[in-house]
């Protein structure tokens, strides 16, 4: 089954991560995965991982000017008007949505973002002869509140051989290196609102024993740079974006997330992997990876609660995690949920 994977990504986000991990084991599965991507510099080296795969990659400046002949067509979207280009060249296409469908901002700014999905986005979804998303529960509330008739979950995976916990010798070697000498928190994730940075500064304001490493770059970079100095924090370094997070996660002691939206979180699967505790909100995609006291901490999105959290949290809570995604969210197993999801598609 010939399968083009298509998105109009410009840079490197979690679904083209996902197509560079995913496409290759599908081949290895027997399908014939191909993948489409915008001619971009920013996302040049997903290009490259591919074409060393040996899956074919189209790097395009327009989509009319793609190919045909595809028994399926899976793309993901930035940017809602890039659907109509892709529904105009592929009208059976099936989305693959990997973006937040719910943000759970207070005082009423929930709803405005449900209507502005609403509005937005779920009309290209139900035009689409299936949809596929990261998550049972997004599957579920695509259903229900946005009448998105056919769902598919194809839940997320992460390489557990690249993202492991540490021997003692390999963290104590690795906190030297990153400089680290006190209990560490970790908080990987772009600098946008819905990622919540305000919590985790106040966190840090109310934990200053505690370092906090905060990894990512984003259009709010310069205003939490900011705050930090108002605020007065000495326990905060920001890292900007890396390409060594395998040795942060194994260097740090947990991971905060005090996230208001996510579809399903490659940073928590990553973090759980590593075998870290990880101290989240209780968000219902995050609520599907973590059970709160087990594999992790789910923990309303307050300074004070999040600050108990971690000082409460154990490496057993990450020991625990990283037994759940062994069972449930390798990459061998996510491709295997994907290729049946997409024999099903094809087969209806």
């Amino acid at each position: 089954m010939r399968v083009l994977f298509l998105t109009d990504a410009r840079a490197i986000g979690g679904s083209e991560v996902y197509l560079k991990e995913m496409l290759p084991r599908l081949k290895a599965l027997g399908l014939a995965p191909e993948a489409a991507l915008p001619e971009a510099p920013g996302n040049l080296p997903v290009r490259q991982a591919l074409e060393e795969a040996g899956v074919p990659v189209h790097a395009y400046t327009h989509p009319q000017a793609l190919p045909q002949g595809f028994d399926l067509v899976v793309a993901s979207a930035w940017y809602p008007q890039s659907y109509k280009a892709f529904f105009g060249r592929y009208p059976g296409l099936i989305p693959l949505v990997h973006d937040q469908i719910e943000i759970f901002y207070p005082l009423g700014g929930r709803y405005l973002y449900r209507l502005g999905y609403r509005l937005l986005q779920a009309p290209n979804l139900r035009r689409a002869k299936a949809v596929l998303t990261v998550s049972r529960w997004a599957a579920r509330w695509l259903r229900e509140v946005h009448g998105v008739d056919r769902v598919l979950a194809v839940p997320n995976g992460v390489d557990t051989r690249r993202f492991r916990p540490p021997t003692l010798e390999e963290k104590a070697a690795l906190r030297e290196a990153y400089g680290l000498r006190r209990f560490t928190a970790l908080v990987p994730a772009r600098m946008s609102p819905e990622k919540n940075h305000l919590a985790a500064l106040l966190t840090a304001k109310l934990l200053p024993q505690v370092d906090f490493l905060l990894v990512g770059t984003g259009a709010l970079l310069g205003i939490w740079r900011k705050t930090a100095r108002l605020l007065g924090l000495r326990n905060v370094r920001f890292l900007g974006r890396r390409e060594d997070m395998p040795g942060l996660y194994r260097a740090a002691d947990a991971m905060l997330l005090p996230t208001l939206g996510e579809n399903q979180s490659l940073a928590t699967l990553e973090a759980m992997a590593s075998g870290l505790p990880v101290i989240t909100t209780p968000i219902p995609a995050q609520a599907e990876l973590i059970q709160d006291g087990l594999t992790g901490r789910l923990v309303p999105p307050w300074p004070p609660r999040l600050a108990q959290a971690l000082k409460e949290a154990t490496p057993e809570l990450g020991l625990r995690a990283r037994a759940f995604v062994e069972r449930h969210h390798t990459l061998d197993q996510a491709a295997r949920q994907l290729m049946a999801a997409l024999r099903e598609v094809a087969g209806a």
